[in-house]
């Protein structure tokens, strides 16, 4: 399926980089990335070849898509870079990032630990201070992001988070759900012809 949408062009993705997790994460990581390819997405993520980001990259490479690796150079020994795509090396984890945002139109946040945690939770606050508005897909099997829902919404119960940031995600549970979520998404926003400035960092 082609990519209809002039705004939706690249994904980048948040996700593990550790292969020692469960089997179905890393199957479902290269159909994501695949997906992506198919719909004609170009992949954003983190550079490393291990876990599920080397699973995503290697599944959008394999289906003849684009992908852009960007790491850091002293995780180039630990996460082992896949050399087959386009990588970026930059010297800090805040260039990684940055570069990462700019570079992307939207995100998808698959299983991880707190380096994704890390990274959803500063993407979630510029969210918060309207610093973008680019759409937010998690995959979540089994309930994986759920406690970290519940957290979120635990500080917009207490007051401390405002009620509009619950709709700055949207959360699907199985792989082939992901890309579809996105362009449905991005289709909405095109409707309601959300300012391109909005979904810029500046």
């Amino acid at each position: 399926m082609p990519n209809e949408s002039s705004r939706l062009g690249s994904v980048c993705v948040y996700c593990g980089s550790s292969n020692t997790v469960e089997p179905s994460y890393l199957t479902d990581a290269h159909a994501i990335g695949e997906s992506f390819a198919k719909a004609g997405l170009k992949l954003v993520y983190g550079g490393g070849g291990v876990g599920l980001m080397g699973a995503a990259a290697r599944g959008a490479h394999e289906a003849g898509g684009a992908v852009l690796g960007v790491i850091p150079s002293f995780l180039r020994g630990r996460e082992q870079p896949f050399d087959d795509v386009e990588t970026v090396v930059v010297e800090t984890m805040h260039e990684r990032k940055m570069l990462m945002f700019e570079r992307s139109d939207a995100f998808v946040v698959l299983p991880g630990g707190i380096g994704t945690l890390e990274e959803i939770v500063e993407l979630l606050s510029w969210r918060r201070l309207d610093l973008h508005q680019k759409p937010i897909v998690f995959h979540n099997p089994g309930g994986f992001w759920d406690p970290f829902f519940a957290l979120i919404r635990h500080t917009v119960d207490l007051g401390l988070t405002p009620p509009s940031l619950l709709d700055a995600w949207r959360a699907v549970e199985k792989a082939e759900d992901v890309t579809p979520a996105l362009l449905s998404w991005n289709q909405e926003i095109d409707v309601a012809g959300a300012p391109a400035t909005l979904r810029q960092l500046t």
